[in-house]
Formats: C-alpha cells, structure tokens, sequence
C-alpha cells in the first residue's frame, strides 16, 4: 500500500488550495546517500539497514485528477551499484515545504532519515538543489 504524502491532499489539509502548481522534470539522477537505521520495507520488499544511495529512475507515477503532474516519482535504494529496494518519492518545490512540514529543512545536498511517531514509518529526506523529495518506508512489525 503506497503511504505517500501527495500534494492535493497537503493542500486541502492546510486549506492552500491548487499549490502545485510547479513542473518537476522526469529524469534519472542520483538524489543522495543515506543510512537506514533499521529493518524497513521498499515496494513490499525487506530492506536491510545500512548505508545506500538513493537514485530517481525516470519514471514519474500518473497524478491524480488535479495533480501537478510529476511530482511522485519512484527512486531505487543501491547498494555496490545493485538495487536493494524501490520506493515512491514525494516531491515537493522549495517555496511549499514549509507547509508541508513543520520541521527544518536539509541543507542543500543533505538528507535526514528519521522515525516518525508511532514507529511505524522512516522518512527520509533529502534535498537536492532546494527541492525536498520525502520517501516514507512503512517498518515491519
């Protein structure tokens, strides 16, 4: 089950109305390096902790009836330049993070992988030349 943060849904939740309004391009590029802390699942599949790069694979996932489209688009988790896993990226312009997330974002080139509330779920976030691209790995129970 995909459990993604898509833009539509950010801007009735904070009442913003049509926000993305911005294209993202649909293209191949390594996004970063992370650290997984623990045991998560990418695409339904166990992945392990440790250390990965994070690439965009170029393909952008069909947006919903008044999406902006391209802003959901799949990443892999490589490890030895194999890949370990796939997830969906959320991706969001620097001028409308703030109203999707509360805290500080990364520095440019940076990421932030965290455990939110609940332990149900990683984030990791990076950002890549001021845009913000949230994936969210559901933890096995």
């Amino acid at each position: 089950m995909r459990q993604i943060l898509a833009c539509t849904v950010l801007a009735a939740a904070v009442g913003l109305g049509p926000v993305c309004a911005q294209t993202v391009p649909v293209r191949t590029m390594t996004l970063g390096t992370v650290r997984i802390p623990r045991l998560v699942k990418a695409d339904d599949q166990p992945l392990n902790a440790g250390t990965y790069v994070v690439r965009l694979t170029g393909e952008a996932l069909a947006p919903a009836t008044g999406e902006t489209p391209n802003l959901e688009q799949r990443v892999e988790f490589l490890q030895a330049g194999i890949v370990k896993g796939k997830a969906v990226a959320s991706i969001v312009p620097p001028d409308q993070i703030g109203q999707v997330a509360q805290e500080p974002v990364p520095e440019p080139g940076t990421a932030r992988v965290e455990t939110l509330k609940g332990e149900e779920y990683v984030r990791v976030w990076i950002n890549k030349d001021g845009m913000s691209y949230l994936i969210y790995l559901p933890i096995p129970l």
